[in-house]
Order: structure tokens, then C-alpha cells, then sequence
């Protein structure tokens, strides 16, 4: 039997999402005298056409390409398939010859800014449609929406126009004007002043760049958060339950006001939530995480201890393939002109999967297969007992303010290994809180609600096709075992999920670096290099250079004068050296480098850390230029000069007699100083940046170690860490000092001073 759409002319947009990529794929592999046009966008330096042809590399094509031969496959793609580039913003010129268009191209998002959701999926439409009608042609549409569009209600709903009067016109407008009503209210005094200073809190010690920073991405996180707040409300006050199913609904009204008004053939395909594919092209097929996929696997990682959810609402899943098929059986089945068909692609009445069903399939899974985490140990699942959400919120509230109180003491503890083991476990529970947050603002509506989707229509559309094809191309939903499907197809084909267990942050093996002669690798000082702190080095230098009848006086002094040196710390790492080193007026320079010689230098090299002298002496085996940069003065770090190729250290003012004014020289070397140091080193001396290495502790640092390619903290203090988990940089843990193998490490810096 002849296929419904042979020789027919095919125009699919969205062909490089999920639902378009599969409609491609069935086209080419089952319906072999079909002709397919695609609208793809260029990106970047990436033509359509380039785009187009590495999609013909995805997994959704192997099936295909194993079956035809791969010098066959691409050869028939480029003979039956034509690259349209442009985009839905701007729908270039169309081809006069169209049997059918595909409308899949949307964006799938719960939580958009509202002038983002309606470009996409309304203002989309409306320049497609535009064109279409452009060309004087006749194609029959097949418009892929979702069942939700239904919105907030109870009860059957049913496969025909949704019934509401929202002008789209007006919405849209309206969408789009609020960026700029945002954009100007974000820069009022009244919001910009808050977030100044809760950024100038939270960021002074980076520098007043990093704090103006902070401050203009809280200015444009706001916006992005108004224009959110914005598209929820106007959904939920219009009876939506998010912007997506808002703006779907408005891209159906689109395409029955433009096409289907003036004459045309109009076919609505509503699926419900989209999961891997069932038969075809091969079980488990799936590209991205979809609706359910974050939830499957927060729940497998043992990030969701409780969820608010009815275990007796029905979770509407539909596997891909059956959507792929309703789409082009309607495709191939065309209303009469000037009239619109209706398909709710869904498994609720028919074969519904209720929620607590789900819950006990992946419950079931994941104990039989349970994921680790990063210390290799298996994650045990939780038991959820499905309560209201008032219930959830309070236990929620409970667990921040815990997570809250520890935060701040656990801050304020020294960067050792169990204050970072207590960092860790904090940062995991705080991730575990903000992932509940957001899955219980984003799936509730689906997770309780009590509307069921009518598919009476699109039964009909598959019990239509003749026998012999309804196993390829049908989409019987009574074939789905749900307990099968999830455990056996579906849960193991979830990208990344199955994945070996991640390495847990701490003291790696020094790995084999590439071998370059223009990379530099730069270390701070203290609690990066050394274990010894600046207050630390003082005391060894105090006792080492007065008898010890004054020592308790010295110490005295020091305690005293602890919470001054405290505040310039946590306000400045420059105004800390400058605070401390007026401590140093009145002492002689030659004298004291004689003391730190004779009687200091041991002490400060036993306080070296070996992980530190094994990673720098890597970088120099590999050819790169090790350097120390430290605002510290250059009389302390002597001793361990002979670790690098270049040491930049401050110097103390001194006077006619040769003793220090306890002032410095110039401004320490620290924070946005270094990074401007660096910066122009490396173009100075021909070195490569992005190739390059700096390795730092404290959260001053971090203008200097986001100037190199390849960051790493060291024993990082509470906000170095926190950032740096959230910007994926290497967190190192070096605490082996060399006490006990002095040798060792002094033969390192023997050999270091004889190359």
C-alpha cells in the first residue's frame, strides 16, 4: 500500500529539537519518496546547512544510517532534504510547493521571561503563519501544541478549540513592552541601593569591581525575576498554570485566527509530557532531560526527601514515538478546508500512569540500581508520603534556617579539611533545598492536577490506519506496560543519569600537564604554598629575635589587637598588610632578613606545603613559568625563592637609617591589583592566559585566579568555596606540611636554586 504522504513536500520547523529531530527521522526512514524542508537558525560560526548536517549525526539517525549505509544515508539526506536558513524572528522566503508544514518549533520552558515565552511561541507563529499566507499557497498545518493548554480545571477536557476570549494581539504586546518598563524600575535608586549593598557584603573583599559586578548581575537578575513574576501571574490570572501553557494556548488561537480564518487546513496535535520513545528508531531514545527527567533524577540522587503531590492525580506521559506518529497520521488525514482538526496524544483515560504508580516504579528502580555519590557510597532513596504542601513549605523553612545558622559559623571558622567537609555537606543541602523549591513551584500543577485529557479523536485517527501499519506508525497506548517502560526503557536512557560516581573534591593526584613553553602558572602565598599565616610568621619572627622574657608582652599585644586585625581582613586583604605590618616600624631591614635567615627560614620552610612544592615543580618540569605573587613583603618569602622562576612580593618604606616607617613601599599586590598584574605580565613576556594556571585561597583572590583558564583553589575560605562549586573550578586540598620530611622538600629547593 502506497504511504499517506508519498511524494508529498514536508516543511518541518523546530527540526533540531526533540519532537522535530524524530519527525525527520520517521520521515526519512519510513516514507522513503517524501521530500522534507527544514528551517533551521545559524549559530555562531555554524552555517544551517552545517547544523543541519550534524544533526544527521545524533543518536535519533543511527537506526537509519545503520540501515542504508552511512556514505547512503548522507547522500539521501542531501538529496531529500533542503536547509532553510533562517528562523521563526524572521521566517525567510518559503517554497511555493508545500503539501504540509510541521509546526513543532517551540520553547519548552515553566518559567520564562514573559517577553521571551510570548516571542517564542506566539510571536513565532504569527510570522510563520504571515509567510505561509505570503506564498499563496494551501498546505495543510499541522500545529504541535500541548494538552495542558487546557489550564487550570477539573474534569475531561476535551479534543476541540479551547474556549476562552484572551485577545493574543494584546498579550503579546503587552509582553513584549515589559522588558523595557523593567529595564527602566531596575535602575531606580530604591532597587539599585539594596542590591549595591548586600553586594558590596558579599563581594567587597574581591575588589570594587567584582562588588560593582555583583551588583549589575542582581540588577539583571531582577529584571529576569520581575519579567518571570510577571509571566506567572498573568498565566495564573487568566487560568494558566505557567507561561508555557499560556503562551501555547495563544499560539493555537494564532493559528486558527491567521490560517485556519483564512481558509485553510488546520490540524492541532496536543501531546502530553513527552518521554523517550517506546519501538522507534530504538527503545529508550531520548535526547535531553525532559518534564519528568529532573524529577526522576533528584528523586535517584536522594535530593527530594518529600514532594507535595496527589498520588492519585494522573502524570500524563507519553512516549515520543507515538507522538511522531499522531503528528503524521494527521498529517496524511486533512480536515476539510477552512476547518481544524483536534488530537490530544495522551494516555489518561486510556492507560493512565497515576503518580503514586510512578513513585513505587522508580522507588523500585533505584533500589535495585542505586546511584553513588561522590564518595562512591550508594545513595539510598527516600520514602515520600505524598503530604500537602503547607506541610513540605514548613519543613522547608526549617531546613533553610538550619542550613542558614550553620552557614555563617561554619564561615567563620579556619579554612581547614573539616571546616571544607562541613562546607561540602552545607553547599549539598543547600543545592537539595533550592532543587526542592524550584521542582515544587514548577511541577505542582502537573503533580496535582485533576484534569483528564480526551483522546477519542486521536484513537480513532490510529484505529484508521490499516492493520499492517498500525505497529509502525500507530500509537496505541494500551501497549504500554508503565512498570516495563519506566524501569526497563525509559529511567536507563536518561542522559548523564546512570554515569559513573563523580570524584569527590579533595587532593588529587598531580596529573601529567601539557608541555608549553608561553603558559605561567601563578601561586598566592599563605595556606596555598604554605600552611602559615601572616600573624603566624610574625610570631615566629618576635620570638626568634628577643629573649624569652619578652614573649608574653609580644603575645599580649598580639591578642589584644586580634579583632582589629580581624576586621581589616574580612573588609581588605590590602588594608589587613597595611594594619599588620605597622607592627614592623622602627626595624632594622638588614637585621631582620639576618634573623629570618639564621634563626626564621627553617621554620617557614617546615611549614611548606609538599602537595604545593610537588604541583609546582610539575609546572616546571612541563616548561611553565612558576611564579609567586604575594602582597606579603619580600624580606619573608626569601626562603622559599629558589621554588620558582619568579617571586613579586612587596617591600617596606624605609628611612635614612635603613629601618622600615611601617608603611610599604607601594599598594600590596592583592585581589583586582594581581589580576591587573597578571594581565599585563602575560602580554608583556608573550604568555598564554587561557592556557595558564593560578592557584589561590581566599575569596580576594578570585579576580586574579578568573583572569586564567585554569583556576584552582586551594583550602579555600567559605566564599572562595561556595564559588568556586559554582563555577565548577577544581578544589584542591593541600595539608601535608613537611614536618618529619624536611629532606625531601629542602632537596627541592636545592634543585630549584641550582636550575
Amino acid at each position: 500500500m502506497h504511504s499517506p504522504l508519498e511524494h508529498a513536500h514536508v516543511l518541518v520547523t523546530g527540526a533540531t529539537g526533540f519532537v522535530g529531530q524524530a519527525v525527520v527521522e520517521k520521515l526519512l526512514a519510513a516514507y522513503p519518496t517524501t521530500r522534507v524542508s527544514i528551517l533551521v537558525r545559524p549559530r555562531g560560526d555554524l552555517s544551517a546547512q552545517r547544523r543541519a548536517e550534524k544533526l544527521l549525526r545524533k543518536p535519533v539517525f543511527r537506526s537509519w544510517r545503520d540501515s542504508v549505509g552511512e556514505e547512503n544515508a548522507l547522500a539521501a539526506f542531501t538529496e531529500r532534504v533542503t536547509v532553510i536558513s533562517g528562523d521563526l524572528e524572521d521566517v525567510p522566503e518559503l517554497p511555493d510547493d508545500l503539501d504540509v508544514v510541521v509546526h513543532s518549533a517551540s520553547s519548552v520552558s515553566f518559567d520564562l521571561p514573559v517577553d521571551e515565552a510570548f516571542a517564542a511561541n506566539v510571536a513565532g507563529p504569527v510570522n510563520l503563519y504571515e509567510r505561509l499566507l505570503a506564498t499563496g499557497t494551501d498546505p495543510h498545518v499541522v500545529h504541535v501544541s500541548t494538552s495542558y493548554v487546557a489550564g487550570l480545571r477539573k474534569g475531561v477536557a476535551e479534543e476541540r478549540s479551547l474556549d476562552h476570549d484572551v485577545d493574543y494581539r494584546t498579550e503579546l504586546r503587552s509582553a513584549l513592552a515589559a522588558r523595557q518598563t523593567a529595564e527602566e524600575a531596575s535602575r531606580r535608586p530604591e532597587v539599585l541601593e539594596p542590591l549595591l549593598r548586600q553586594a558590596d557584603a558579599d563581594h567587597r573583599r574581591a575588589g570594587p569591581r567584582a562588588v560593582s559586578q555583583a551588583a549589575e548581575a542582581a540588577r539583571a537578575a531582577w529584571v529576569r525575576e520581575e519579567l518571570v513574576h510577571h509571566a506567572r501571574t498573568r498565566a495564573e490570572s487568566l487560568g494558566w498554570p505557567d507561561v508555557y501553557t499560556f503562551t501555547k494556548a495563544m499560539g493555537e488561537r494564532v493559528a486558527e485566527t491567521l490560517w485556519q480564518g483564512g481558509g485553510h487546513r488546520l490540524s492541532v496535535v496536543r501531546p502530553t509530557i513527552i518521554e523517550s520513545s517506546f519501538r522507534h528508531p530504538y527503545p529508550g531514545w531520548i535526547d535531553g532531560f525532559k518534564v519528568a527527567d529532573p524529577l526522576i533524577a533528584a528523586y535517584g540522587r536522594g535530593m527530594l526527601p518529600e514532594f507535595p503531590a496527589l498520588a492519585d492525580t494522573v502524570l500524563d506521559v507519553i512516549p515520543v514515538d507515538f507522538v511522531v506518529n499522531a503528528i503524521l497520521a494527521a498529517a496524511a488525514a486533512p480536515p476539510q478546508t477552512g476547518e481544524a482538526s483536534y488530537y490530544q496524544v495522551s494516555s489518561g483515560i486510556t492507560n493512565p500512569l497515576r503518580f503514586g504508580k510512578l513513585y513505587e516504579y522508580v522507588r523500585e528502580y533505584f533500589s535495585a540500581n542505586p546511584l553513588k555519590d561522590s564518595s562512591g557510597s550508594h545513595v539510598s532513596v527516600p520514602s515520600w508520603s505524598f503530604p500537602h504542601r503547607g506541610a513540605v513549605e514548613r519543613a522547608v523553612r526549617r531546613r533553610e534556617k538550619a542550613v542558614e545558622i550553620a552557614d555563617r559559623a561554619v564561615g567563620r571558622l579556619p579554612a581547614r579539611a573539616r571546616t571544607r567537609e562541613w562546607m561540602s555537606t552545607l553547599y549539598k543541602a543547600r543545592r537539595d533545598i533550592n532543587t526542592l523549591r524550584k521542582f515544587t513551584a514548577l511541577y505542582q500543577p502537573y503533580t496535582q492536577i485533576e484534569v483528564i485529557f480526551d483522546d477519542a479523536r486521536t484513537r480513532a485517527l490510529h484505529a484508521s490506519l490499516p492493520p499492517e501499519r498500525q505497529v509502525e506508525h500507530g500509537f496505541d497506548v494500551t501497549e504500554i506496560d508503565w512498570r516495563h517502560y519506566l524501569q526497563e526503557v525509559h529511567i536507563p536512557g536518561v542522559p548523564g543519569l546512570m554515569r559513573g560516581e563523580r570524584p569527590k573534591a579533595g587532593t588529587p593526584r598531580v596529573t601529567e600537564l601539557p608541555e608549553r613553553s608561553d603558559v605561567v602558572a601563578v601561586f598566592d602565598l599563605q595556606r596555598t604554598v604554605i600552611a602559615a599565616t601572616l600573624v603566624e610568621q610574625y610570631l615566629w619572627v618576635e620570638l626568634a629575635t628577643q629573649p624569652p622574657s619578652g614573649w608574653p608582652k609580644a603575645l599580649g599585644n598580639l591578642v589584644a589587637l586580634g579583632p582589629r586585625y580581624l576586621q581589616a581582613e574580612m573588609r581588605d586583604r590590602g588594608d589587613f598588610i597595611r594594619t599588620f605590618m605597622r607592627r614592623y616600624a622602627g626595624t632594622h631591614e638588614a637585621e631582620l632578613r639576618a634573623a629570618i635567615l639564621e634563626r626564621v627560614q627553617d621554620s617557614l620552610r617546615r611549614d611548606v606545603l609538599t602537595e604545593a612544592v610537588a604541583q609546582i615543580r610539575a609546572h616546571r618540569a612541563a616548561g611553565h613559568r612558576t611564579v609567586l605573587v604575594t602582597g606579603e613583603i619580600d624580606v619573608f618569602v626569601e626562603p622559599l625563592a629558589p621554588l620558582f622562576d619568579v617571586v613579586v612580593a612587596g617591600q617596606m618604606e624605609t628611612d635614612d637609617d635603613g629601618r622600615w616607617t611601617g608603611h610599604l613601599l607601594a599598594s600590596p599586590l592583592v585581589g583586582e591589583s594581581r589580576a591587573t598584574w597578571l594581565t599585563r605580565y602575560a602580554r608583556d613576556e608573550g604568555l598564554d592566559l587561557s592556557a595558564s594556571y593560578a592557584y589561590g585561597d581566599s575569596y580576594a583572590d578570585r579576580p586574579w585566579l578568573e583572569v586564567v583558564g585554569n583556576p584552582r583553589v586551594v583550602n579555600p575560605d567559605a566564599q572562595l568555596y561556595r564559588y568556586a562549586r559554582a563555577q565548577r573550578w577544581p578544589v584542591l586540598s593541600w595539608t601535608t606540611t613537611v614536618e618529619g620530611r624536611v629532606a625531601p622538600v629542602l632537596r627541592s629547593l636545592k634543585e630549584g636554586v641550582q636550575r
